[in-house]
Formats: structure tokens, sequence, C-alpha cells
């Protein structure tokens, strides 16, 4: 079932608050994607980049990559008393800005959602690692 059909039939679980956030994201359309965040929600990127709307990661990220997006392996759930951590784990693919492509490179993002909006997200991935053994510098 599509995130959109779940969100017919009631509120949508954390996990699923995540997966549509990652979703609008890779189309991109961090505007669609900021639905899903409480406005002011810090974005700590890669290399300790913060941002404060999905954007930033999308500016970032047309620097890096042609295109870029997530196959996502999984969803790890912890609840807490007033909030939930949501993993999402799996790999990035697309062409680097030299037009090569790529695939299985590591990601992990870390959400925080509380009261049906994520309130704090840290990605992760291996894209640095993969450009400094482009370059041959073995780091």
């Amino acid at each position: 079932m599509s995130v959109a059909a779940k969100s017919e039939t009631g509120p949508l679980s954390d996990a699923a608050i995540v997966e549509a956030y990652l979703t609008a994201s890779m189309i991109p359309d961090p505007d669609a994607a900021a639905a899903y965040m409480k406005p002011g929600t810090v974005i700590t990127f890669t290399g300790g980049r913060e941002f404060d709307h999905p954007r930033g990661p999308t500016g970032f990220n047309a620097k890096r990559y042609r295109w870029v997006k997530k196959k996502m392996d999984r969803f790890d759930v912890c609840p807490g008393a007033d909030e939930t951590v949501v993993y999402s784990i799996g790999t990035l693919y697309g062409e680097w800005m030299d037009g090569t492509p790529f695939e299985g490179n590591r990601y992990v993002d870390r959400f925080v959602v509380r009261g049906g909006q994520i309130v704090k997200m840290d990605v992760w991935n291996d894209s640095a690692e993969r450009i400094l053994m482009q370059r041959g510098i073995d780091a």
C-alpha cells in the first residue's frame, strides 16, 4: 500500500511519516518533504552541516551528484514515551557529477518524530569515502 493510500485511512505511523518524507525528498520536492517536518527542525547532514529546511540537503546534493536516490532497505523504530526514533537504513544509487554511475553507497538516517512530525534528522553516508577513493586518496 502506498503512503498516499495509507494517509487516506488514518494518521500515518511514525515510520510511514519518515518514508513519505524521504520519498518526497528524492523527487526532489523539498517543499513537499517539509510538510512532514515541524518548522525549524534541524537537519544535521554529512560532515556536520546543519540545515533548517529540506532545501538545504537538496541544494548540497545538487553539487555532489547529478542525481541520487535511496534504496530504503528497512526502518528500525524505537518508540519512547513522548517521541519515536526512526532509523532508515539502506543504500544510495545515482550518478556522480561526471556521469559515473554508482550504487551500494551505505546510508543511515536517524529521525526523531513527535506528535506526527519530524523534529530532528541526522544523515550519514559513505559518499565522502567514495569521493576520496575516486581521487586516489587512501585516508
